[in-house]
């Protein structure tokens, strides 16, 4: 069931409206936190925990369980942390952009609720450095929070205190993982660290620390206002509540959406985006999680439900809920290509499998855009693409292999064509 509009979260997604306190608290923000906290740490979580959120950074985690691994250790007088990741990074992504140019007090508001649910002493926001007029518009809503005495000293009344403070990274796709944010924050290069230990017990300058994705972060308030039940209620059993998604490629209006999850793709398509440009008949594949998840072709994905487990059912993944649409004019050995060399220049170059393998595959991709190669390479490409794939401390090296892995699956017979063709263009010419 598409999602009605009463049960909307981010009612500014579009920036109709101003994005200052006032207008905030207009359209609800800010409304009886105070209460909100004094229902106490453990009702927060549990009341999170009810409604089935799963986080939107691309892992699907659940989100109350997340917050419950933070330590309960007696005498443990280390300050804990919350840490957002707003560093949206991955190609085709823009979620977390449209929340922080128009909805900028949801997070700010719900960092404190989350903040306090797992008693973090402060939060830390880390904003993609490319996102400059967005980070303003953050700061800004953070000053006005602390001018009407809603964070800082005795945040909204409650006896609690709690800052948060925003931090720009430096454009690195590697510090969206979550311990490389942490060696980012410290001033240190972004590069993952072996775990454990996880963060939950060592994490930000070595204190328990928890680290969310802007959007689930943003959700939060709106499910302690409005209960868990009511978030539950909404999308798939298995994947609750309201997701933004983010469509581009071959449509007809590429858009930012806020949508149940669990709706057929094909609806998604054509009740937000006009349809598929030149007809369902033209679509040839879809990338429906990012650029970082299997494409999926046309046969399988039009009538998908677009949740984490049923793409995943389908050899895929829901990701960050970035829809990549590529139509039958779209050349998909050459689009996989050009996300090999972005994960390739990507790579930290900590682990041997990501920093040798990713370059490799990149390429033998370039080779395979012209045919320019042999057909024992493909075989050759997807073994390799097994021994990155789990064998690296985060998941770039995942992230490389899947979309590879996703075009041999499926279009294996135009990679042949292309071998072939090539073949036949330039062996006689050499004879």
């Amino acid at each position: 069931m598409a999602l009605a509009d009463r049960d909307r979260i981010f009612t500014n997604l579009y920036g109709y409206q101003s994005t200052d306190i006032d207008a905030a608290m207009v359209r609800g923000d800010w409304d009886g936190t105070r209460m909100l906290l004094s229902r106490g740490p453990a009702a927060l979580i549990a009341e999170v925990t009810a409604s089935g959120l799963r986080g939107r950074g691309g892992g699907g985690f659940p989100t109350g369980r997340k917050w419950e691994l933070m330590p309960k250790i007696a005498g443990d007088e280390r300050p804990r942390f919350l840490v957002v990741n707003a560093d949206e990074s991955e190609p085709g992504t823009c979620t977390n952009r449209e929340i922080l140019r128009h909805e900028p007090h949801k997070v700010v508001e719900s960092a404190l609720l989350a903040g306090y649910a797992i008693q973090a002493r402060a939060a830390y926001i880390y904003v993609r450095g490319e996102y400059i007029r967005e980070a303003q518009v953050l700061e800004r809503a953070i000053g006005e929070a602390y001018a009407r005495g809603f964070l800082g000293r005795n945040a909204c009344g409650s006896g609690y205190d709690f800052d948060v403070f925003v931090h720009r990274g430096a454009g690195a796709y590697i510090c969206g993982e979550e311990t490389a944010m942490l060696e980012s924050l410290e001033g240190r290069k972004g590069m993952p660290r072996l775990r454990p230990p996880y963060p939950a017990a060592s994490g930000l300058y070595g204190c328990p620390t928890t680290v969310n994705n802007l959007e689930t972060i943003a959700t939060v308030a709106t499910i302690l206002r409005r209960g868990g039940a009511w978030f539950a209620g909404i999308g798939a059993p298995t994947s609750a509540g309201p997701k933004l998604f983010c469509f581009s490629g071959h449509i007809e209006k590429p858009c930012v959406v806020e949508e149940a999850m669990g709706l057929p793709f094909r609806e998604m398509i054509e009740r937000h985006c006009g349809g598929i440009r030149g007809g369902w008949s033209n679509l040839q594949a879809v990338m429906p999680g990012g650029a970082s998840m299997p494409m999926l072709p046309a046969h399988l994905i039009a009538d998908a439900a677009m949740d984490f487990d049923s793409l995943k059912a389908l050899g895929s993944g829901l990701g960050s809920a970035a829809v990549i649409v590529m139509d039958k004019s779209a050349d998909v050995v050459h689009a996989v290509t050009r996300l090999s060399q972005f994960f390739a220049h990507e790579s930290c170059g900590q682990c041997t499998p990501c920093r040798e393998g990713a370059g490799w595959m990149a390429r033998v991709m370039a080779r395979l855009v012209s045919g320019e190669t042999e057909l024992a390479e493909i075989d050759m490409l997807e073994g390799l693409t097994r021994q990155v794939e789990g064998h690296t401390i985060c998941g770039l090296g995942d992230a490389a292999s899947w979309p590879i892995q996703g075009l041999i699956r499926h279009f294996r017979p135009e990679l042949e064509a292309r071998i072939a063709r090539w073949r036949e263009e330039r062996l006689p010419r050499a004879a």
